[in-house]
């Protein structure tokens, strides 16, 4: 089938686009530079341009801003993740796209301390206002069950992704551990559970081809604590209570010493925990590894540099 991909240059882009043809479908790669088709997703003419143009069956969009650069600011990362999404979704009503497959993210599900243990889909999403990624994953949701209701022709998949490793992984939450100490809140443990990036691309794929629809968490089985991250990186870890991390945190952000103010405790506190039993059971997906595996082999690819 013909697929556009948009942000299809990315790191996660790239890798679908490769795979969709070898799997043998036509696929069009769209994103800000050539050699793609060249698309900002914050301008609509030129969307709805593209993809009147590609005539695509199933639009893959996985354009958004998830680590912002230095130069960023709170309204671009909206005109990408929100106001882009709206004019994927716009375009493919406009003409006639069958199906749309959205990269969601756990953290739609937002930081809070009355997160359960385990989140399902069926849990609602909160992302927080604090974080422009989770709140602008948040409010993408909310738009995609509009449409919906709106636009029942319209397929989705929605894919709420836990944290990505692989080989080549190299990102913020990497870097937490690449640190001499990895840092600690008194009093929590913050799971972490990881997905390898062949089974991301994979799920991706079979979103494209296969009869399933609806909203999936996509993750590997089990999850990891930071002591336990800690003691397989042979790591010691930096135990602090939450109230001076917050302190320490405001002043090194006034002073600019770090971009992280004291809400960043949230996210070290209450990360959500995915479970994957609905991609495995429903979806009919099983991740070829487990968060520990997963972990394990990126900590081999690291040590191998």
């Amino acid at each position: 089938m013909r697929v556009l991909v948009t942000g299809g240059s990315g790191f996660l882009g790239s890798s679908v686009v490769r795979g969709l043809i070898a799997a043998g479908h036509e696929v069009v790669s769209a994103d800000l530079r050539p050699p793609a088709v060249v698309m900002d997703v914050t301008s609509a003419s030129q969307v709805s341009a593209v993809v009147g143009n590609v005539r695509p069956e199933v639009v893959v969009h996985l354009a958004s801003i998830v680590t912002p650069g230095p130069d960023s600011t709170r309204a671009l990362e909206y005109a990408v993740d929100v106001d882009g999404t709206r004019h994927v979704l716009d375009a493919c009503v406009e003409h006639g796209v069958r199906r749309v497959v959205v990269s969601s993210s756990g953290a739609a599900y937002g930081y809070h301390p009355d997160n359960p243990a385990w989140i399902t889909e069926d849990q609602p999403v909160r992302g927080n206002e604090e974080f422009a990624y989770s709140h602008h994953k948040r409010l993408v949701e909310e738009m995609l069950a509009s449409f919906a209701e709106r636009h029942a022709s319209l397929e989705q998949v929605i894919l709420r992704i836990g944290t990505i490793l692989g080989e080549s992984v190299d990102n913020q939450i990497t870097a937490l551990f690449e640190r001499p100490r990895l840092l600690q809140i008194r009093g929590s443990d913050s799971p972490f559970v990881f997905v390898w990036d062949t089974d991301v691309v994979a799920v991706i794929q079979q979103a494209v081809t296969g009869s399933v629809t609806g909203v999936f968490n996509v993750a590997g089985d089990g999850a990891l604590t930071v002591p336990e991250i800690a003691a397989l990186l042979g790591k010691p870890t930096l135990v602090l209570p939450e109230r001076l991390l917050r302190v320490a945190l405001a002043v090194g952000k006034r002073l600019g010493l770090t971009p992280y103010g004291p809400e960043q405790t949230m996210f070290l506190r209450y990360r959500p925990v995915l479970a994957n039993d609905r991609l495995k059971t429903v979806f009919g997906y099983t991740p070829t590894r487990t968060s520990r595996q997963a972990f394990d082999e990126w900590s081999r690819s690291r040590r191998s540099y």
